[in-house]
């Protein structure tokens, strides 16, 4: 979109909305600018940012930019999207959500309606007084909004399955204007279509989820050295390929490479969603030497461990897979891993992580044929990949965009001959040069698109919001 036409776009949603758009130099504009997680997007620039507080708003601005020739926008919640352009817009409109961030129980408590701006801290705190928490992020700063329409990953997941799984109903604002619910009653394609769908099908302007019971959380921070990689593998391994595996068990495994050392640090931080001393889930991961280790620390509450940062900003790029939860075979990626890194001499700002995590077949089978994700109980245990490459200096982005994607691809190939590489692609954690939405089957993309046709037979959401990742 042109500068003019992004100009005047702006124009006409300020006479409409008034002190809710934002120009650049206004505070209310470098607010939001500067809540990006990553710095390639929070050096995007939009024309304007406009910050609805009410559904009734989401409409008017929707009646606008619809209405308005080449009038692009991006939808933001809280901003953690590391790629550039994924909740914001250059010369175009962002619409930061971030006020639509109410928090509420409805009288026996058993659904919490929220909106989709807030952060997962604000809701656990909200919800503690009485007892009742969610299946949502583990990270507090990341915003309800985003990780829900993508999937979810929480501390209670293979207890209730992913975060969309445990939504019960959600207020949708349409291309059309019209607010809609979408629930197992009324609209359920869109209700499912919304269930790991992204943006593609309107602004969700609130998310009803079913509570659980508040209870104290056992968890833990391992550090190790390099030394017990395998034996880390090992145990991680063990946890997350149990037939029988343990639904109050969530761990993330995260090996560190340090470029100036040619090194790695391994950090572990295994939950346990009940307050036992010792989980024997975790006995074997235990009993491997470390660094530092706080293995008996009890949580009171949920919020308590989504309290973490603030973390410094800078560039990041984030990049997934999929891999069998097999000891051999993540022993096997970990060592091609180690020799790419090893040999790419890359500047001494870049910093590389792998995090791996378990994904159960007693997690994805809550919400098989429910969601649109593609994963099943017949998929069998997996373990989830997330790559991270950070850097501070923008003259090492070519570099590090190159080395993490050369770093995945090797990764890959070596899972896949073995055929313990899985189709499916987390959407929170994938890249601009991934497609989560085909990893899902060709099924679930023809509904999805069938969905989309129904309730934006125009394809606002595919040609006005070039933002996440789109149907084709």
């Amino acid at each position: 979109m042109s500068h003019s036409s992004a100009n005047q776009c702006c124009a006409g949603i300020a006479n409409v909305l008034g002190n809710k758009v934002y120009f650049p130099g206004e505070s209310g504009y470098n607010t939001t600018e500067t809540s990006y997680w990553s710095l390639q997007e929070a050096s995007v620039a939009p024309a304007c940012v406009v910050q609805p507080e009410t559904t009734v708003e989401v409409v008017s601005f929707i009646s606008i930019v619809t209405k308005t020739t080449n009038c692009s926008f991006a939808i933001k919640t809280q901003g953690h999207a590391p790629a550039a352009g994924a909740a914001n817009i250059a010369d175009g409109v962002t619409l930061d959500i971030s006020w639509l961030n109410g928090r509420d129980l409805n009288d026996d408590h058993s659904v919490a309606s929220v909106g989709p701006g807030s952060a997962w801290l604000d809701v656990y705190t909200a919800l503690q007084p009485f007892n009742r928490t969610v299946a949502g992020g583990r990270n507090g700063a990341v915003g309800v909004g985003g990780l829900t329409l993508g999937g979810g990953i929480s501390y209670f997941s293979p207890q209730v399955g992913w975060t969309c799984d445990t939504v019960v109903n959600f207020e949708i604002v349409l291309s059309s204007a019209e607010i809609v619910n979408a629930n197992a009653t009324s609209n359920p394609d869109l209700f499912r279509a919304l269930k790991g769908g992204g943006n593609n099908f309107g602004v969700v302007t609130r998310i009803d989820f079913a509570t659980i019971d508040t209870v104290p959380l056992r968890a833990g921070h391992l550090i190790q050295s390099s030394e017990y990689i395998k034996p880390v593998l090992t145990a991680f391994a063990n946890i997350a390929s149990a037939e029988d595996y343990d639904v109050h068990a969530s761990i993330t495994t995260s090996f560190t490479f340090n470029v100036t050392t040619s090194g790695w640090t391994i950090a572990s931080i295994p939950v346990y969603t009940l307050p036992e001393t010792d989980p024997a889930v975790y006995q074997e991961l235990f009993s491997i030497p470390n660094i530092t280790a706080q293995s008996t620390v009890l949580a009171e509450n949920i919020s308590t461990l989504a309290a973490e940062g603030p973390y410094p900003q800078s560039y990041q790029r984030f990049l997934t897979s999929t891999y069998a939860a097999s000891a051999v075979l993540l022993i096997e990626i970990f060592g091609v891993a180690n020799q790419t890194l090893r040999s790419a001499r890359s500047p001494s700002d870049i910093s590389y992580s792998l995090t791996f995590e378990p994904l159960p077949a007693v997690l994805t089978q809550h919400g098989a044929g429910k969601n649109v994700l593609g994963t099943s109980e017949a998929d069998g245990n997996g373990v989830v990949l997330l790559i991270s490459t950070s850097w501070s200096n923008s003259n090492s982005s070519s570099f590090a965009q190159s080395m993490s994607r050369k770093l995945l691809q090797a990764m890959d190939d070596t899972a896949a001959a073995p055929g313990g590489l899985h189709q499916f692609k987390y959407m929170n954690y994938a890249d601009p040069s991934q497609d989560p939405l085909e990893s899902y089957g060709s099924k679930n993309l023809a509904f999805l698109r069938a969905v989309s046709a129904r309730y934006d037979p125009s394809g606002i959401f595919q040609k006005k919001v070039p933002g996440g990742f789109k149907l084709g």
